[in-house]
């Protein structure tokens, strides 16, 4: 798991334009007062629309995916089966 960058609020004050920088390049920033996280900058998405890559590194898919079903499993995917 990334672990998020923390700023306390302080430092916004001085380098707001740095961490827009940080954020439009696609990464959460966390700001905090006195250590305590308060907020999170995350970079903007007009009505939830999916960002391309968003979920990338987050699953790994093993090589056996694309083998053949086992005659079982393809029957229960074609609805041959029900719950014998």
């Amino acid at each position: 798991m990334r672990t998020l960058p923390v700023v306390d609020v302080r430092q916004t004050e001085t380098c707001l334009s740095r961490l827009l920088a940080h954020v439009e390049a696609g990464e959460e920033v966390i700001i905090a007062r006195r250590g305590e996280p308060v907020a999170c900058l995350v970079p903007y998405n007009p009505a939830g629309r999916p960002v391309f890559g968003a979920m990338k590194d987050s699953m790994v898919v093993d090589d056996s995916f694309l083998d053949p079903l086992l005659e079982e499993e393809l029957k229960a995917w074609e609805g041959g089966l029900t719950g014998e």
